[in-house]
């Protein structure tokens, strides 16, 4: 029988959840490192929880860690939306 390292989860957060996550990160970019984050987020909730929704930020690439190891959001809407309306360029 083989032996899972990682933990399975029993459910995954709400989105408003993940959106107050990536909110305060967007609000504090670059202020403070990640478990700083998670003990100054606004509503509280348990670390594991917290970890899915920063590797989610991280895998997404909304969020980013300098070389301090402090989070940064990356995420830039507007210029989405700029490339986005831009005729020249083609979205694959």
């Amino acid at each position: 029988m083989a032996i899972d390292s990682k933990p399975k989860l029993i459910h995954y957060p709400q989105l408003n959840t993940v959106l107050m996550v990536e909110e305060f990160i967007r609000e504090y970019s670059g202020e403070y490192k990640k478990m700083a984050v998670w003990e100054r987020l606004p509503k509280k909730m348990m670390y594991p929880t917290f970890n899915v929704i920063f590797d989610h930020l991280l895998a997404s690439g909304k969020i980013a860690i300098d070389g301090e190891g402090k989070i940064c959001c990356i995420w830039n809407p507007g210029l989405v939306k700029r490339y986005l309306a831009d005729k020249a360029l083609i979205v694959r």
